[in-house]
């Protein structure tokens, strides 16, 4: 038997910052960037000497990367323990292996059958995890060769291409005592690619049921009630991977795709922070807790188009402006509070805007699809001489209202920035997410998340996204391939490489 589950990146575009605490909000994108992971039994016969194991053995793969990892699993404890050299671990697989074992253990434990799920153990399991390319930059491979920062630049380069780590130390020599970091686009590919492992090896013990990558969205709806273990196991590994305990608006978009969402009370993880604790009793506690997070389902409106965008102005780090910020609360709390207020109204301000757009497509598409039509090949100052009737009148108002309401957006979170001395939305950005507003077909543009350096975001109506790629390109902006996707955590009908080479011969056949 093989499993294979993927779970998609996400982009914030709104609620960044405030969305740390609750019981503020985010909208979050899901994509069609995603991680795979693949798990079949590491053996193929289970040997008879093997019922009296008590470890069974673990492989994990990332050719991307060209790693391999080959761990001991405690059948009674669920814990790793590595047989290779460290640095080919990874702390979130680490992690996503022994929570979702532990979580397994658990739920057959209850039902009175840990023989079965030991049976499946002793077996082995054999991981390999795929990221797309688009978690990853090849920004520094395209201007090396001299090519130009296009998306059919970025569309020449093979499905699940070899990662190049980036391996300077700071006086520019190779360092050998750091582990090398490969340079990443924010996607988060440590969420997407933690929630795949969890997703598949859950799926793969029969402890939950994935909603297939085909089925519509409305069916995934109601798939979602039996992935809510996916979602708290990944979240746990997750955060206990990364050192600390942060939104997980990330980890909810790989589960559950876009939304809009509430983080959830940190305390429903005071358990799995203390130090030496037996971990089936960890995943117990963890799995009775209450989790309030709150997720509703969200999605762009039709005929509206994300486009991601990587300047190369060099990288921010989100932990240290998260920081800064937090600082400023401190020593600023009145002002403070009342920048994050009027950024949380205008933040429900922009999603009501959004959500009566989706209503007015869903009741009068015919109306809709025509002034979205019109807005795709015209500036914003003209949309409204186009309207004819008071429908169309509707449609360009809260078009306009939604353009206001993220200047303002804008506005509050570089006056964030400047109080927190940190580059929220830093001034080379700003002049290019004005001039991109200004484009036809444009509805908004921002830096997504935290903010800083790494990327930039359009939401564009209809067919216009050709000249905004033309014009990033034009000033040294590579537009990235990856779009919406509003799917989350799904099963695949295979491993993703092999289909990729079916569409590579059809290709080649046709032509």
């Amino acid at each position: 038997m093989k499993v294979v589950a993927s779970a998609p990146g996400k982009v914030l575009i709104t609620g960044g910052y405030l969305i740390l605490e609750r019981p503020n909000a985010g909208l979050v994108l899901s994509t069609n960037a995603r991680f795979y992971a693949i798990v079949k039994p590491l053996y193929e016969e289970i040997k008879p000497e093997s019922w009296a194991w008590s470890w069974t053995d673990v492989k994990v793969s990332s050719p991307q990367l060209s790693r391999e990892a080959t761990y001991k699993l405690s059948l009674e404890k669920s814990t790793l323990h590595c047989t290779t050299s460290r640095n080919s671990v990874n702390p979130f697989v680490e992690h996503a292996v022994q929570y979702a074992v532990a979580a397994a253990r658990r739920n057959f434990v209850e039902k009175g059958k840990k023989d079965v799920l030991e049976k499946v153990l002793v077996q082995g399991l054999d991981i390999t995890i795929l990221g797309s390319n688009d978690f990853y930059s090849f920004r520094s491979q395209i201007e090396a060769h001299g090519l130009p920062l296009t998306r059919e630049t970025l569309a020449t380069f093979p499905s699940f291409f070899s990662i190049t780590f980036n391996t300077e130390g700071s006086n520019g020599a190779v360092s050998r005592s750091c582990k090398p970091e490969v340079a990443k686009t924010g996607l988060g590919s440590s969420a997407a690619m933690t929630t795949s492992v969890v997703a598949a090896l859950l799926h793969y013990f029969g402890v939950v049921k994935l909603p297939s990558s085909s089925i519509s969205l409305t069916e995934q709806v109601a798939a979602e009630l039996n992935i809510d273990m996916v979602h708290i196991i990944a979240q746990s590994a997750h955060c206990l991977a990364q050192g600390k305990i942060g939104s997980g608006f990330d980890v909810s978009a790989a589960v559950y795709g876009s939304q809009r969402y509430i983080r959830f009370s940190p305390s429903v993880l005071s358990s799995a922070q203390v130090g030496g604790s037996y971990l089936p009793d960890v995943i117990s506690d963890i799995l009775n807790a209450k989790w309030d997070h709150e997720v509703s389902r969200f999605s762009l409106p039709p005929l509206m188009t994300l486009l991601l965008g990587e300047p190369g102005s060099g990288g921010s780090s989100t932990p240290s402006m998260v920081g800064s910020v937090k600082q400023w609360q401190k020593s600023d709390p009145k002002n403070s509070l009342e920048t994050w207020t009027r950024l949380a109204d205008a933040n429900a301000k922009l999603e009501a805007q959004l959500n009566f757009l989706n209503k007015f497509a869903r009741e009068q598409w015919a109306i809709y699809k025509q002034i979205m039509g019109m807005c795709s090949n015209s500036a914003h100052e003209k949309w409204m001489e186009q309207v004819v009737d008071q429908f169309q009148a509707e449609i360009v108002k809260s078009l306009l209202g939604a353009r206001d309401t993220f200047f303002e957006i804008r506005f509050l979170m570089q006056q964030m920035g400047k109080a927190a001395g940190v580059p929220i939305e830093p001034e080379s950005q700003t002049q290019l997410l004005d001039s991109t507003m200004n484009m036809e077909g444009v509805l908004l543009a921002g830096v997504p998340g935290a903010g800083g350096f790494d990327a930039i975001f359009a939401i564009i109506i209809g067919e216009a996204t050709d000249a905004v790629t033309k014009a990033w390109s034009s000033v040294g902006v590579l537009p990235l391939l990856v779009k919406e996707d509003s799917h989350g955590v799904s099963l695949e009908a295979g491993d993703p490489r092999n289909r990729e080479l079916t569409s590579a011969i059809s290709s080649i056949k046709i032509n």
